[in-house]
């Protein structure tokens, strides 16, 4: 057979063994540049240009479609299956995977088990959804995202609701699911074939309860999600009282402040425990009322403005 592996990374470890095991196999295969096609829509009949020339036949394509070209990727599959080149993940299997919503609803659908799971838009029904899944702790997911990317572990009923509501307040979707302790954040991942496993992969959470959907932001691009009540994100200063001190006494929680995510140069700290200690340009991304945040802003000093000289100053 003519196989063709559709990928940007020809050098990738996956794709070099589907390469190797390809051609063991005695099949003749290529790897093609997934964002180098052409889609021709100008005749009769489907068909693709590759690098700008008619695309020679292929009996079978194996797509490899990273996320950041999903739209473009499966337009490219959905051309070779109008072609009726065999592709064994189809363009709507790729869509749909990308899908959190959509993969949840068809696990659901064929009674796939998984930890209970929740969709809202509403803003009055964030609570009820989060007592359905057996409240706090819960993991919220991003719609969009893959490897881990967009997982937030919220360990508190507010801290979960102010989360949730941010999110939805700049149009992002979200999944509220039960967190699982059990798993130590460990998952096994199987590949099935006619009601058999055939492989089995253990994997790690090393991103999860990582912050993605917060940029970083001062307290005036802060997002109100309650009467009184915000996202800000606080910087501990050299002259703080806050520098030396661990969170449990830093006089946050008195004022009703719940830290979220400690920013450490390039480290990440989620949810950080009270026994952190507060060092000099630590950011704080926090969650509480914002009088009280706003008050820990300290006084800018005055700008000296230079006086304009007496005699104007001429153009070269």
């Amino acid at each position: 057979m003519k196989l063709a592996i559709l990928s940007r990374a020809p050098r990738c470890y996956t794709t070099g063994r589907l390469r190797t095991a390809a051609a063991d196999r005695g099949h003749t295969v290529k790897v093609l540049n997934t964002l180098r096609f052409g889609i021709d829509l100008s005749g009769p009949e489907p068909d693709l240009q590759f690098r700008g020339k008619p695309l020679s036949h292929y009996d079978a394509i194996l797509p490899r479609i990273g996320n950041s070209v999903t739209y473009f990727g499966t337009a490219v599959v959905r051309q070779f299956e109008q072609m009726d080149v065999y592709p064994p993940n189809t363009a709507n299997g790729i869509a749909n995977s990308r899908d959190k919503l959509r993969a949840t609803q068809i696990l659901s659908r064929h009674n796939i088990g998984m930890p209970p799971t929740t969709f809202v838009r509403d803003r009055a029904d964030v609570i009820p959804a989060i007592e359905r899944v057996v409240g706090a702790p819960v993991v919220i997911k991003l719609l969009e995202g893959t490897q881990g990317i967009g997982v937030i572990l919220a360990p508190e009923l507010k801290v979960a609701e102010a989360i949730i509501e941010t999110l939805q307040s700049t149009r992002q979707n979200v999944l509220v699911q039960r967190f699982v302790a059990e798993s130590k954040g460990r998952d096994t991942r199987a590949r099935g074939h006619r009601g058999r496993a055939q492989a089995r992969r253990g994997r790690r959470h090393h991103r999860l309860h990582r912050q993605p959907g917060f940029p970083e932001i001062d307290v005036r691009q802060r997002l109100t999600v309650s009467r009184g009540y915000g996202v800000a994100e606080i910087v501990v200063h050299a002259a703080s009282d806050l520098v030396g001190r661990p969170l449990a006494e830093s006089g946050l929680r008195d004022k009703d402040i719940s830290v979220l995510t400690l920013h450490r140069g390039a480290r990440v700290i989620p949810n950080p425990g009270k026994g952190h200690v507060l060092e000099d340009g630590d950011r704080l991304l926090c969650f509480g009322k914002l009088e009280e945040m706003r008050s820990m802003i300290p006084a800018r000093r005055a700008r000296r403005v230079k006086k304009l000289p007496k005699q104007p100053i001429h153009e070269i």
